[in-house]
């Protein structure tokens, strides 16, 4: 099965990124024990590719086309390419012209990476329940608190981060704020050990220093930002999804047709078929769902329910291509160096992140209700 499949909502420019991905995709960093150093090449790779040029001007559908490809080869990759979108486009939403200036073509450029660390260790899905704060100190706000699960930390120059305000305009109200790697009273843990490895570690803030122009959006303004940003963003982790399957499907396929077992490869036992025509299915309809969410967004329409519908469905079902795709290999499946193993751990945490799959059930849910209304 191809990495990138065709749909219909894809134009000469979606396909012509998604062609730069793919001929990338085999030079990229899949994991090791260096995880800063694959981070920081994987960036590297992707800003020569000029790949990280499609966040200049945030489409959804292009950013789908790319992650497809992307997350079928490395999920490393992936991350670090939509971490880049995540921690900067709030920058596009709510920035100083001075610090669009400054900012958003380096970001474009991969000259300067970012992250979006918005997850505490008491707000994950309940994403008001911060408790970083910032307090206004003159023409500064001055942050404390930790952060937990940020991807790209260890390699970001720049971190948007979102506190509760303890007074200005908003008092307990969400604030965000952009603050640079290596400013004093900012502390990166040491990197997490994922199931799959990728840059992600804590951040801790001690009495740390922003400027006040540093400020994205009004003050109390940060939370709607964070949303405005997941709901262009969301739909492309269904596509990174897709790419993961995808690429299952294809080495279970090529496995069970150069394999024999009772006399014929592994192919002709109709179980085999079966699973594989499952996947196929349910990957195809995941990308159009994908597709049309993205679509919705960049016709400038709201696109809660299509992309909420879409990221449920689509890590879902891949979720159960790679499994399918593991049992075909069978026992040399689940031995490191095999693709499918590797797509089994990576798969697992896009059902989490940007929203679970149950707060996607819930989003639905509401949406239905007001629809009915």
């Amino acid at each position: 099965m191809r990495l990138f499949g065709d749909s219909p909502f894809l134009n000469d420019r979606h396909r012509a990124l998604a062609a730069r991905a793919r001929e990338l995709g085999p030079r990229l960093p899949v994991e090791s024990p260096y995880v800063l150093a694959d981070g920081r090449r994987a960036a590297q790779l992707l800003r020569e590719a000029g790949l990280f040029g499609a966040l200049e001007k945030v489409e959804a559908l292009g950013l789908c086309a790319i992650r497809e490809v992307l997350a079928g080869f490395s999920g490393l990759a992936d991350s670090v390419f939509a971490v880049q979108g995540l921690g900067s486009y709030p920058v596009a939403l709510g920035g100083s012209p001075a610090l669009k200036a400054q900012l958003l073509p380096a970001a474009a450029s991969g000259e300067r990476i970012f992250a979006f660390a918005l997850t505490e260790p008491e707000a994950g899905s309940d994403a008001a329940n911060l408790q970083t704060t910032a307090r206004r100190v003159g023409d500064a706000y001055v942050l404390n608190g930790h952060k937990r699960f940020i991807s790209n930390a260890g390699i970001a120059q720049h971190y948007t981060v979102f506190a509760k305000s303890l007074d200005g305009d908003a008092p307990g109200k969400v604030s965000a704020f952009l603050v640079d790697a290596g400013t004093p009273g900012l502390t990166v843990g040491p990197q997490a050990e994922l199931l799959a490895p990728h840059p992600l570690a804590e951040l801790s803030f001690q009495e740390c220093v922003v400027p006040a122009s540093r400020r994205l959006g009004a003050d109390g303004a940060g939370l709607k930002l964070a949303l405005a940003t997941l709901d262009v963003f969301r739909s492309t982790v269904g596509a990174a999804a897709v790419g993961m399957g995808c690429r299952a499907v294809g080495e279970a396929l090529d496995h069970a047709q150069a394999r024999t077992q009772f006399g014929a490869p592994l192919f002709e036992l109709q179980g085999v078929q079966f699973l594989l025509a499952e996947s196929a299915a349910e990957l195809d309809a995941a990308r159009l769902l994908v597709h049309h969410a993205a679509s919705v967004k960049d016709g400038g329409a709201r696109v809660t329910y299509e992309a909420a519908v879409a990221k449920l469905f689509a890590t879902e079902a891949a979720q159960r291509a790679i499994d399918r795709s593991l049992q075909i290999w069978g026992g040399a499946g689940v031995c490191k160096g095999a693709a499918v193993e590797r797509l089994y751990r990576e798969i697992r945490a896009l059902r989490i992140y940007e929203g679970a799959s149950e707060v996607q059930k819930l989003v639905i849910a509401r949406e239905l209700s007001k629809k009915r209304a």
